[in-house]
């Protein structure tokens, strides 16, 4: 048998927030390879399906990359649909291109299914647009991350070029992140925002400035957080607080 692997968007984590390509096709599923932060309702429509968990977390110990890559040729040469469930989007820091390299060497037929990343449901939380008419034309998806043996990235120049950024995987290290960004021109006074567990109910946020980001980093839970840095962030809560003035005064 050769089966069809699909890399399936799992979105931020609330399970209402996939799409229904991708509800269709855990309900088909006959395994489900799956990261860890997937939410349990989201899992529980591949109700068919073998589950395993493949998934990484920093800090912890996790599967191999090569070893999640051999999985999913071996389960599409046994089983006639498999899902490779993915935080946020699958092409967006999500490693997609190793598993399709994979799947492409072995002669595995495959599909992207995309899903709402974790940059759009924390501006959504915030209620801050990433783009805003004359104030914000760009927008980049960083991570300071680099994996072992891999020659340094330019994340924090990317950042500094861009009007708005969201920074994934960053608010573990926070001082680096800080820090680098100082170094590339972006000043202590820069707006940001911290939000943990996009779209899911126990979602929080904090603003600040770059000056405060290991402080308000170290407010954050367990769940995972992305800093969102701009104009724009200071743009939203000033725009609000006008309102409520006005709003006060009219009263």
């Amino acid at each position: 048998m050769s089966g069809k692997v699909y890399l399936v968007g799992a979105g931020p984590g609330a399970p209402d927030l996939l799409t229904l390509r991708a509800a269709r096709l855990l309900g088909e599923a006959d395994v489900v390879l799956h990261d860890a932060l997937v939410h349990p309702e989201t899992l529980a429509l591949a109700s068919r399906a073998e589950r395993i968990a493949v998934g990484k977390r920093c800090g912890r110990q996790s599967s191999a990359q090569r070893f999640i890559n051999k999985r999913l040729v071996d389960a599409a040469r046994r089983h006639r649909i498999v899902v490779r469930l993915k935080g946020g989007d699958p092409m967006l820091f999500g490693r997609a291109q190793e598993e399709i390299s994979a799947l492409e060497r072995a002669g595995i037929e495959y599909e992207v299914v995309p899903g709402v990343t974790a940059a759009l449901a924390a501006a959504a939380d915030l209620g801050v647009s990433l783009t805003q008419r004359g104030a914000a034309r760009s927008v980049a998806f960083v991570t300071p991350r680099v994996g072992e043996g891999e020659a340094p990235s330019q994340w924090a120049r990317t950042v500094a070029a861009a009007d708005t950024a969201v920074i994934y995987m960053g608010a573990g290290d926070a001082a680096h992140v800080r820090s680098a960004l100082l170094d590339a021109g972006v000043g202590d006074g820069m707006p940001v925002a911290l939000v943990e567990s996009a779209s899911l109910a126990g979602s929080r946020s904090v603003r600040g400035t770059l000056a405060q980001l290991e402080a308000l980093a170290a407010t954050r839970g367990e769940g995972p957080v992305v800093i969102v840095l701009g104009r724009v962030v200071a743009a939203a809560t000033e725009a609000r607080l006008a309102e409520a003035i006005d709003s006060a005064i009219a009263a």
